[in-house]
């Protein structure tokens, strides 16, 4: 056992550095173009690979708010990842059966966070299981709601799955690496540093998309096939 906890962290901090490097690289690229979509991919395979070990480690070693982050930061890449097979709910689409089982597990587990926050005093989880289930309540909202979203919340859906799974990544790191800042700060101070610029393109693209902007005309946009 020794042995595969030893393997499995070398893969969790390779995959991990790899996801630092190319999700910045993802965001400075032109947005749809070949090269954000190829590091995006790259970042959202480093996150499936640096979520699913930390979260093995976490469950072997009983580290209860490690698991919590690995699944938070896991499921917000695959909530950024699914929000490109589904462009077209404007249009009638329906979501399909792994977006139901997705956002109903994502209930749970944020839900669970939060009330782990509750009872253990525990302000990270507090906050996480806050915003997680405030994202897959809109999520839920989205696909139960007559009305249908604007086109282009699918974009703000993709930013925030995204952009939120490097946070997770980059708080998980700073807590068990960064010693020298206190906690909980060692924990909170990338969703301090980064959900504000984030907050404040999407208030961007929700201007433009207000103004009758197509979201072709924001990002070059090309449909996924439905099936994933």
């Amino acid at each position: 056992m020794e042995t595969l906890l030893l393997y499995n962290r070398w893969l969790h901090i390779a995959a991990g550095f790899l996801g630092f490097f190319v999700a910045p690289a993802a965001l400075y690229v032109r947005k749809g173009g070949a090269a954000h979509r190829l590091w995006g991919r790259v970042f959202f395979w480093a996150m499936v690979v640096a979520g699913s070990t930390a979260i093995f480690s976490a469950v072997v070693n009983g580290l209860t708010f490690l698991l919590l982050t690995g699944i938070f930061s896991l499921y917000l890449a695959w909530f950024g990842y699914r929000s490109l097979y589904l462009k077209k709910l404007h249009q009638g689409q329906r979501p399909a059966l792994v977006d139901w089982v997705g956002v109903g597990a994502g209930l749970l587990v944020f839900g669970g966070t939060l009330a782990y926050g509750f009872l253990s005093g525990t302000v990270p989880s507090l906050v996480f299981g806050a915003i997680g289930l405030m994202t897959t309540g809109r999520q839920l909202w989205s696909y139960v709601q007559t009305t249908p979203p604007a086109p282009g919340q699918w974009l703000l859906n993709h930013i925030s799955g995204f952009v939120g799974s490097y946070i997770a990544a980059v708080s998980a790191f700073s807590a068990t690496s960064l010693h020298f800042i206190p906690w909980p700060w060692n924990f909170l101070w990338p969703t301090l540093l980064m959900v504000p610029p984030m907050i404040w393109v999407q208030n961007r693209y929700k201007a433009r998309f207000r103004q009758g902007q197509h979201p072709g005309a924001v990002v070059e946009v090309r449909i996924q096939p439905e099936a994933a």
